[in-house]
């Protein structure tokens, strides 16, 4: 199936690892350009020369803070300087520290906020001018927890619903520009930070990790956590020109986890 995406121009941020790594991957082999974006830059190295190696699409890539206001205006000039256009926004960001909220302080609050909600909005602001120009797609990604709030999970349930207002807001105010913007929210995907919960987890309880992994798959209906590139290939579709009328929703790729109707 052709995505029509051949030659197009993406931005995709925390993409050294994980789920932004592969969204990355797919387009890639969609045959888009992609512009890499992380705070590690040996891991952006390493993932930017496995990209290369593909031999479709153009691969660069950035070191960039996404909670600094100048970094991201810095990433996005320099995606739109190299690739002349920015048509697909992939917007990702690292999982916000976990806890209760009695063992919550004021910057761990302020913290999660900026990095995983401000920052979002501040690329979209810089990089909006490039999408209207292109007629752009945006796809934010958030969590399971903006359908069902996930225990000892406080600041991920409280600012990632946030993205979900922020999306179906922006999915109207964008609408006459023909810009799509949706929202995709992983269950238990396997990625280094749903190993990192299940062992916060597993010591909380007194169990192994792989005791809570095999309690996880147990209230998961399809039984098993899903891969990064399962989660990839719905995210690549609401970026691509084959998504013509989905905009301002909330797809979750969950394997059936959340049994909530709305």
């Amino acid at each position: 199936m052709d995505l029509g995406i051949n030659g197009l121009n993406a931005l995709v941020i925390a993409s050294s690892q994980g789920l932004g790594k592969a969204i990355a991957k797919k387009l890639v082999e969609e045959g888009a350009n992609v512009m890499l974006v992380s705070r590690n830059e040996e891991k952006l190295k390493q993932t930017a020369n496995q990209l290369e190696a593909l031999q479709k699409g153009n691969v660069h890539y950035i070191t960039a803070d996404i909670t600094s206001k100048e970094d991201i205006k810095l990433v996005v000039k320099e995606t739109a300087s190299r690739f002349g256009s920015i048509d697909m926004l992939l917007n990702n960001a690292g999982g916000p520290k976990a806890g209760t909220f009695e063992e919550m302080t004021d910057e761990d609050w302020q913290s999660a906020f900026e990095l995983n909600v401000l920052s979002y909005i501040r690329i979209i602001r810089e990089a909006l001018p490039y999408l209207k120009q292109s007629n752009g797609r945006i796809v934010n990604i958030a969590s399971s927890s903006v359908k069902e709030p996930i225990p000892g999970l406080i600041l991920s349930n409280t600012f990632r619903t946030a993205i979900v207002g922020l999306t179906k807001t922006l999915a109207m105010e964008f609408a006459s520009h023909q810009i799509l913007i949706n929202t995709v929210a992983p269950g238990r995907i396997a990625t280094d930070r749903v190993a990192q919960l299940d062992e916060i987890n597993a010591n909380k309880q007194g169990l192994t990790k792989e005791e809570i992994e095999e309690r996880m798959k147990s209230i998961i209906p399809l039984g098993r956590y899903g891969q990064p590139e399962e989660f990839a290939n719905y995210a690549v579709f609401l970026l691509s020109k084959l998504n013509t009328y989905v905009t301002g929703q909330t797809l979750l790729v969950d394997g059936g986890i959340v049994k909530s109707i709305s």
